[in-house]
Formats: C-alpha cells, sequence, structure tokens
C-alpha cells in the first residue's frame, strides 16, 4: 500500500516499516494511546550512503533539546529533516535503537525478543540498506533525562494520545519508522504508532 495521499497507517506494537518520502512532503507521527516511542532513521534516496547523523544535528543545533524549527542533518552535513510541529518537546537523538544485545546486556534477557534495530533491518533490506548501515535512530517522544553525575535516566514518554510530531523532508529520503519495542522506553506497555504523509505544501495538522 502506497503511504502517500491523505490517510493514516497503523504499525502494529513491537514492529517497522520503511517507505519513501519526497522532499518537501512532511510526515506525521502520532502517538495514538501516548507513552509510546517511535525510532526514526532516514537515507538520502539517490545515495544511502548518506544517512540521518545524531553527531551532526546536535552538534549545529548546540542542543539535545531538538524541537519545532529543529534540523536534523546526513553525515554530509546536509538538511535531511526539519521539525515543524512537535506537540511534545521531548525527545532523544542519544540513544541507538533496541537490539537483541539490548536485551542481553541492559535487561538481562536471553532468547528472542522484537527489537527496534530488528524491525528497521528487515523493513530497510528491501530498499538495500545493510543492518550495519542502521545509525542511531531519532527517537520520536522517548524521554531521556542526563542526571547531575551524567548518567543517562529513561523515564516514561510525556507524550499523550494523540501528540504528534511532524517532519518535513528537505530532500527525497527513504525512511524507516518503528513502534519500539523496549519496555523501559514505553513505560512497560507496547503500543502502535501512526503515521501519514501530507502532501507538499500542505499546512500542517491543526
Amino acid at each position: 500500500m502506497s503511504v502517500h495521499g491523505p490517510h493514516v497507517i497503523a504499525i502494529p506494537p513491537q514492529s517497522g516499516t520503511a517507505f519513501e518520502l519526497r522532499s518537501g512532503e512532511t510526515l506525521r507521527i502520532v502517538d495514538r494511546l501516548g507513552e509510546q516511542v517511535a525510532d526514526v532513521v532516514a537515507y538520502a534516496a539517490d545515495d544511502r550512503r548518506e544517512v540521518l547523523s545524531s553527531g551532526r544535528t546536535i552538534d549545529y543545533a548546540g542542543t539535545i533539546a531538538l524541537t519545532t524549527g529543529a534540523v536534523l542533518y546526513s553525515n554530509r552535513s546536509r538538511p535531511m529533516l526539519t521539525i515543524v510541529r512537535d506537540d511534545v518537546g521531548r525527545h532523544d537523538f542519544l540513544l541507538t535503537p533496541c537490539s537483541p544485545e539490548t536485551f542481553k546486556i541492559l535487561y538481562l534477557r536471553d532468547g528472542d525478543h522484537p527489537s527496534c534495530f530488528g524491525n528497521l533491518c528487515r523493513a530497510l533490506a528491501p530498499f538495500g540498506i545493510a543492518p550495519d548501515a542502521i545509525p542511531t535512530t531519532f527517537n520520536a517522544f522517548m524521554n531521556v533525562a542526563i542526571e547531575t553525575d551524567g548518567r543517562l535516566a529513561v523515564l516514561p514518554p510525556r507524550s499523550r494520545a494523540g501528540d504528534a510530531i511532524e517532519l518535513r523532508a528537505e530532500m527525497d529520503l527513504i525512511i524507516g519508522l518503528t513502534a519500539c519495542s523496549a519496555e523501559m522506553s514505553n513505560n512497560y506497555a507496547f503500543k502502535p504508532i501512526d503515521y501519514e504523509v501530507l502532501a507538499g505544501g500542505r499546512e500542517p495538522t491543526a
């Protein structure tokens, strides 16, 4: 099913997807039920070696508190996405997508467990994107605090039912998007993430 057009698509809990986003279009990500993180990654459609960069973005913004008006840059220092609407104001761009190793090392759990990294690997494979090309993701709605001693604390998301973030594409992109699978990130409950693509020039949803 095409993601283009005026319709909302649901990502089931603990799963992910990938799709094309054209320059000028806006990706609207909605936390339907509240307290659910969505991992976002982007690649230049014409050269998938160009990828969303946490380091470049934070460096140029001078802050980790990325919200409306912030530009998300590529590893080649080109604008990829601009935040044009943000209902929440707290997102994370420090932590990598949860992986099988995350659950072994942090959660001390062996065995199969859905992960954002695994879901992104599967979703991006048809676009020729290998696992090693998946960087730190922009973790929409994730609430990570920095303690006075420098330690990171993963807290429940501040998003409530229906809260959204909108990202305008500044170039043609391949987007990977998940409904996060890590217990702590989502206040220990897994929920869907909704998204839609708004046509270029359309005003963001009120």
